[in-house]
């Protein structure tokens, strides 16, 4: 029988204990609100599809059980997503200093996701978090710390996903280490520590505390960047953008040198559009742009949002924004959804806090350093329009639109081209359909490439079942999707716009 999933459970106890927990927690703020669990829920979703891809992989699981001490010959085999909570538990272990109700939290939600798929109910906020404060919490999480914990079969493997994957050279490794990073940095935001055993050592160098701080390749130029930008799908509109940016700043050095006046230029922008987008991608870019033009000395990208930027008291966000921005200084510091920050949720003045903050580090920094704030147009506008200080340095804005369903398509095949994949002409096909489907009923929050790359992982877990009945498995079998493989398009549409609940009209 399946076993019922924590916060489920204790949802169900938390009835008849309400009155009681009411009486013994005086709560002056909530651990985490709605978006918070919102975004649990996004990172939950994307290590469930990792691990599907990994299941599918029978080299990777019998690397991976072959580390266990339950490892023998008939033996049943363990999932990817045992192992996994066992790596996020010993990496919540090294973090206990830092331990907070709303890191509880999140390590039962990612624990209830991936061992019992349940969804913790984001509607019901303020229960949730008196549940995560009553000591029947703690109790049957230490319960659920000490049992799925595996001891490994040697000294020295402390976790199992991860190195494995570096072993194997799997093209899942660097998606596995930037989640479970995520996932200590959504438990205990800056303090996180992250062990060196849960990093990908990469040509490009990290900063500690942020897996997002990059320096540049080795051997980077201003060509390869810009090669790099036009090699993106679509985009049209924000390529033309940061063509005519660089011929603006090429100019501006150009003047400097010669002895002449220059207007001042503002590298801070405003990036506007649906999820899935490139935002992220173009950011990045943008950062290596700066440092070859000479208008920023590192050229490093920041990546934060909300959760990274507020604390729970008055006092403390202004630290928070401080240690942000000293890790952006030289480089950008990248805004994900910066609406966010003057969404009023608990009625404090926080976000105000984070954004008068911002403000005064901006100026105080303005020669050698970049802020790129990014999320939805409309919220996005009203953000802008929310404080003066933020309409005079922000008036660059770049416009990113929807990929058109032939250029989801082209995404698709350059995942396949990654990852050792083709099509044949009739699962292309499918896909154009499925493509064309989806384009038709989007909305401001469709996903675009993240849209494309779960279908992709989809299609990856379809194939494993598929071939995996047949006697002879050649590499051709192995690299091709066939249109057996592909999801039909009305399922994906489903799935994409969560309609699978409901009934048909």
């Amino acid at each position: 029988m399946k076993k019922r999933s924590l916060i489920s459970l204790l949802e169900d106890s938390f009835l008849s204990m309400k009155d009681a927990i009411d009486a013994e927690i005086n709560h002056t703020y909530m651990a985490f609100d709605t978006a918070y669990i919102a975004r649990l829920k996004n990172e939950t979703l994307s290590m469930r599809a990792i691990c599907e891809v990994l299941n599918a992989d029978a080299v990777f699981i019998q690397k991976i059980n072959a580390l266990a001490p339950h490892a023998q010959p008939n033996s049943l085999l363990l999932k990817a997503e045992h192992f996994l909570i066992s790596d996020l538990i010993n990496a919540y272990r090294t973090n206990l200093e830092a331990e907070t109700e709303r890191s509880r939290f999140t390590l039962a939600y990612f624990y209830d996701v991936l061992r019992n798929g349940h969804f913790a109910d984001e509607n019901a906020v303020q229960t949730l978090n008196k549940l995560a404060a009553s000591e029947a919490f703690r109790t049957h999480l230490q319960k659920i710390i000490t049992d799925n914990t595996i001891a490994p079969a040697t000294a020295e493997h402390a976790y199992f996903v991860l190195p494995t994957l570096s072993q194997m050279k799997h093209n899942k490794r660097q998606e596995m280490a930037d989640k479970t990073t995520q996932f200590l940095q959504l438990a205990f935001n800056d303090r996180a520590k992250v062990d060196s055993r849960l990093t990908v050592q990469n040509p490009v160098a990290s900063k500690a505390g942020n897996s997002n701080i990059s320096n540049f390749p080795e051997g980077d130029t201003l060509q390869k960047v810009l090669e790099e930008l036009h090699a993106l799908v679509g985009l049209d509109a924000v390529k033309k953008d940061v063509s005519e940016l660089i011929n603006l700043l090429e100019i501006q050095k150009k003047r400097t040198a010669e002895g002449l006046k220059n207007i001042e230029v503002t590298l801070h922008t405003v990036f506007l559009g649906p999820p899935g987008t490139g935002k992220t991608s173009v950011a990045r870019l943008l950062s290596r742009i700066y440092k070859h033009l000479g208008f920023l000395s590192q050229g490093q990208l920041y990546e934060t949002d909300r959760e990274g930027l507020i604390a729970g008291y008055v006092g403390q966000t202004a630290t928070k924004v401080d240690q942000a921005v000293n890790q952006s200084l030289g480089g950008v510091l990248f805004v994900d959804e910066a609406y966010a920050l003057t969404q009023n949720a608990f009625g404090n003045d926080y976000g105000a806090e984070a954004v008068n903050t911002l403000l005064k580090r901006m100026e105080d920094h303005r020669e050698d350093f970049a802020v790129v704030v990014a999320g939805y147009t409309e919220p996005m506008h009203l953000f802008i329009d929310s404080n003066p200080g933020l309409r005079s340095r922000f008036n660059r804005f770049f416009h990113f639109d929807h990929f058109t369903p032939q250029q989801l398509l082209q995404i698709f095949e350059s995942f396949c081209k990654d990852s050792d994949f083709t099509l044949t002409d009739d699962a292309r096909e499918k896909l154009s359909d499925t493509f064309d489907l989806l384009y038709s009923k989007k909305d401001e929050g469709f996903g675009n490439a993240r849209v494309v790359r779960n279908l992709f992982e989809k299609c990856v877990q379809h194939q494993a079942n598929r071939i995996i009945k047949l006697k002879k498995i050649g590499p051709k079998v192995l690299r091709t999707f066939t249109e057996e493989d592909i999801p039909e398009p009305k399922q994906t549409e489903q799935q994409v716009f969560m309609k699978n609940n409901q009934p048909e009209s």
